[in-house]
């Protein structure tokens, strides 16, 4: 019963997202009606990243692998064995950020496929397995780090007392705490001029939105919108996208504007990538798919 009135509800939201998506927010393409189909030949697909020329970037996070979708609509793998790697994002270098939960760490990766570890733990103490990740305009790296028990961890329980958010100064050693009162954070996203910062409680299913001062600290702290997210973008217009259940856009004021239905069981993660930015890659289950918009992604 629960797969049926998911399927319903997929194929209404399928025939309403035209009439969404066009009224207040404007954001999907003219024609564009659903997103369409790369490829399906994943376990689950995450970690959505794009780098400076528009080549996007995912992992397939069961079978270890990092894939690369190329802006000429190539798709290959680009590492395996990679650290059973997550959330992902291009630092300023041009290395590749990932959330490598095999061993709860922070990675670098750079071009040549090398691994520089950024983060072993905290303290002492095993992270909880580092889930996404966001570069402010410093360098800084935030990540949240929540707990799901994976099958390929020997350990059965976290060793530190909560599920937080950490920033990461350029260079440094140790992170600091900047969240620690959520149930699960999970998606993150930060805006391009380094102000602000969305999280989610997926545990809570809430999202908030931080003011972000020096050295990362946050202050300011409101509910955006009473929804959770997996994975979280942003575009030009300040419109803030949400997954989970396909793909909800509110608009600054947390007012939904638009829903895009995804034909999968859940959807993980995504970002605008191409020459102009203007295509939405989205990583859902097993499949990953492409979708034309008005707007450009600001990542």
């Amino acid at each position: 019963m629960k797969d049926l009135f998911l399927g319903l509800a997929l194929l209404g939201s399928v025939v309403g997202v035209r009439a969404q998506a066009f009224d207040s927010g404007r954001v999907v393409a003219e024609g564009a009606i659903r997103p369409a189909l790369v490829s399906r030949q994943f376990r689950f697909t995450e970690g959505a990243a794009v780098d400076r020329a528009g080549n996007i970037f995912f992992t397939d996070q069961p079978n270890n692998k990092i894939w690369e979708y190329s802006l000429d609509g190539d798709l290959f793998v680009f590492m395996d064995s990679a650290g059973r790697s997550n959330g992902m994002y291009f630092d300023h270098d041009g290395r590749l950020v990932t959330c490598a939960d095999a061993e709860e760490q922070l990675w670098s990766i750079g071009q040549d496929r090398q691994v520089k570890v950024l983060l072993r733990d905290v303290g002492g103490h095993r992270l909880n397995g580092p889930n996404d990740v966001w570069i402010d305009p410093k360098g800084g790296i935030f990540f949240t780090d929540p707990y799901y028990q994976r099958d390929y961890w020997t350990r059965a329980r976290s060793e530190l007392d909560g599920e937080k958010v950490y920033y990461l100064p350029k260079g440094g050693k140790q992170p600091v705490v900047v969240v620690a009162d959520m149930k699960k954070p999970n998606g993150i996203v930060g805006t391009p001029d380094g102000s602000m910062l969305y999280v989610s409680d997926l545990g809570d299913g809430k999202t908030y939105v931080f003011s972000i001062g020096r050295g990362g600290q946050l202050s300011g702290r409101r509910l955006f919108c009473a929804q959770g997210s997996d994975g979280m973008t942003l575009d030009e217009r300040g419109n803030v996208y949400l997954t989970g259940n396909g793909v909800t856009v509110y608009d600054p004021a947390g007012k939904k504007i638009a829903y895009i239905p995804v034909p999968e069981k859940w959807t993980g993660n995504l970002c605008f990538g191409g020459r102009d930015r203007k295509t939405l890659f989205i990583t859902a289950s097993e499949g990953v798919y492409v979708l034309r918009m008005q707007v450009k992604g600001v990542e």
